[in-house]
C-alpha cells in the first residue's frame, strides 16, 4: 500500500533544493542560539561573585551589629568561638566582649569565583570592613570586578 516507488519507477526522496533549505534554516537557528550560550560560564561566575559578595557583606554587617566592631579578618566570620579582637572604624584593634558575639556568621569563607583567590578585605580607614573582589579585569557589563 505504501510503496517507496512511484508509478513512474522513480524513488521518492528529498531534492537537493529541499536539503539546502533545511540546512540554511538550521544554520540561521544556530546563529541565533549559540551566542546566548557562549558566555554562560562567565555569566554564572559573575552571578556567584555577586552572591558571595552580598553574603560576606551581610555577615560583616551582622558581626558589626552584634559586637560594634568589624572582624579583623574574613575568617573571623566563620570562627566557632568569639575572636579576641575586632576593628573599630579607624582600624584599631579593640577587645570583643564574647557575650556580644553570636557567631559563626558563615559556615565557611568562600574564595572569589572569578579569580579563585581570597576576597580583598580592608582593615584600614576609611574602608574598614569593606570586602571587594580580588579578580582583575572587567565583567560582561563593562564594570571592573574590583568595583563590585
Amino acid at each position: 500500500m505504501f510503496s517507496t516507488v512511484e508509478r513512474s519507477g522513480r524513488r521518492r526522496g528529498f531534492t537537493l533544493v529541499e536539503l539546502l533549505v533545511v540546512i540554511v534554516v538550521l544554520a540561521v537557528l544556530a546563529a541565533i542560539v549559540l551566542p546566548k550560550f557562549m558566555n554562560s560560564s562567565t555569566r554564572s561566575k559573575e552571578a556567584a561573585l555577586r552572591s558571595d559578595l552580598k553574603l560576606l557583606r551581610n555577615a560583616i554587617a551582622l558581626f558589626q551589629a552584634d559586637t560594634g566592631l568589624y572582624p579583623s579578618t574574613l575568617e573571623d566570620l566563620a570562627a566557632t568561638t568569639a575572636p579576641q579582637t575586632g576593628l573599630d572604624r579607624t582600624g584599631t584593634d579593640v577587645a570583643i566582649n564574647a557575650s556580644d558575639w553570636h557567631g559563626p556568621y558563615l559556615q565557611e569563607v568562600p574564595n572569589d569565583p572569578i579569580s579563585g583567590n581570597p576576597f580583598n578585605y580592608s582593615t584600614t580607614a576609611p574602608n574598614v570592613g569593606k570586602v571587594t573582589s580580588s579578580a582583575t579585569g572587567t565583567a560582561l557589563d563593562g564594570t571592573a570586578y574590583s568595583s563590585w
